[in-house]
C-alpha cells in the first residue's frame, strides 16, 4: 500500500481548472461574478481555474453555481454545455493539447475557414439578433464568440495539428443555395453578397482538397451525415470527443441546444469506428475537388 509521501492523485486538477472556466464563460459570468456569489476571493477562483486544489465543498458549490455538477467538472461523466460560448471555450482548451483533430462540419470549419469568415459571422449573428423583438443574442455574447473563435483559428495556425475533415455533400449544397445569412429577409444586394460568400468559402475547401497541405486533409461524403457535428481530439493527455448542435452556416444557431464533451472510452470507440467508415467512403483530394467545382458551377 502507498505511503502518504509515494501518493499521486488520479485527479487532472488542471483539465479541472479548464473544465471550470469553460462552464463560467458558458454562463456569461466573470470571475468577481462567482467570488461574490461564493464568498471567496477573486483570487481563488483564478486559482481555481489554473488547478490548484480546493475544497471539495468550494467544488460543490461551483458546480452548483455554474449549474453543472461535482463529477462533470472532475470528468468522470458527459460535460454538457447549453450554449456555444461555453463549448467554443472547451474545444479551444482541447484542440490546444491536441496533436490530431478530426472534424465533421457542415457547412464551415472554424479552423480551416477563410480569413474574411469571422467577420462576416458577426454580421451573420447579428442578423440573428435583428430578427426578434428583444434580441435572440447580445452584442456582448456575439463578441464573446467572435473572440474565441479567432483564438482557436491563431493557435490552430502557430500549432499547426493534424486535422481530418469531414464534410457531407448535401450540407454545401444547402449552404450554397442559401449563402451565409442570419435571416432570409435581407435585401437583394446584401443576399448576393452572402451567396458569393458562400461560394468562396466552398471554393476555399476544394482548393485545400487539391493542394493537400501536410497538417490538413478533407473528405468530402455523398451520403447523410451526423445531425450534430463532432469534434475528435487526440494528444499526450488523451482522447475526447466534443459533439455540437450548434449551426455556424447558413441561419446560424449559437443558443438553443445541448453540446457534449466526453472521454468516456465507449463513446471514443464508437467515434473512432464512425470517423474510419466515414472517411473510407469520402471522396478525397482531387476526385473530391472536382466533385465540389462540379456542385458550384451547377448552382
Amino acid at each position: 500500500m502507498p505511503s502518504a509521501d509515494t501518493f499521486h492523485s488520479t485527479i487532472d486538477y488542471a483539465a479541472l481548472g479548464e473544465r471550470l472556466r469553460a462552464y463560467r464563460i458558458g454562463a456569461a459570468l466573470q470571475a468577481e461574478d462567482v467570488a461574490d456569489q461564493l464568498g471567496i476571493s477573486r483570487a481563488a477562483v483564478y486559482r481555481m481555474e489554473k488547478g490548484e486544489i480546493v475544497k471539495i465543498e468550494t467544488l460543490e458549490r461551483v458546480a452548483a453555481l455554474l449549474r453543472t455538477t461535482l463529477a462533470s467538472l472532475l470528468g468522470a461523466q458527459v460535460e454538457y454545455y447549453a450554449n456555444a460560448l461555453g463549448l467554443f471555450e472547451r474545444m479551444r482548451q482541447l484542440e490546444h493539447s491536441a496533436d490530431s483533430i478530426f472534424v465533421h462540419f457542415e457547412p464551415v470549419s472554424l479552423l480551416l475557414a477563410s480569413d474574411a469568415y469571422p467577420a462576416l459571422l458577426r454580421e451573420m449573428l447579428m442578423e440573428v439578433t435583428a430578427r426578434r423583438a428583444g434580441g435572440a443574442i447580445t452584442q456582448d455574447e456575439v463578441d464573446a464568440i467572435i473572440h474565441v473563435i479567432e483564438e482557436r483559428r491563431a493557435a490552430f495556425r502557430r500549432r499547426r495539428p493534424q486535422v481530418v475533415g469531414l464534410v457531407g455533400m448535401h450540407g454545401l449544397e444547402r449552404f450554397l443555395q442559401i449563402g451565409m445569412v442570419g435571416r432570409v429577409r435581407l435585401s437583394d444586394s446584401v443576399r448576393q453578397n452572402r451567396l458569393a460568400a458562400a461560394r468562396r468559402e466552398i471554393a476555399r475547401v476544394a482548393d485545400l482538397m487539391a493542394s493537400e497541405p501536410l497538417n490538413v486533409r478533407i473528405g468530402l461524403v455523398d451520403d447523410a451525415m451526423p445531425a450534430s457535428t463532432f469534434e475528435f481530439f487526440a494528444g499526450p493527455s488523451g482522447k475526447a470527443v466534443a459533439t455540437s448542435p450548434f449551426r455556424l452556416g447558413e441561419l446560424p444557431n449559437v443558443r438553443n441546444g445541448i453540446a457534449t464533451v466526453t472521454s468516456a472510452p465507449e463513446a471514443i470507440e464508437h467515434y473512432e469506428d464512425l470517423t474510419a467508415k466515414l472517411w473510407k467512403s469520402a471522396y478525397k483530394g482531387a476526385v473530391g475537388a472536382g466533385h465540389l467545382q462540379r456542385l458550384l458551377d451547377r448552382l
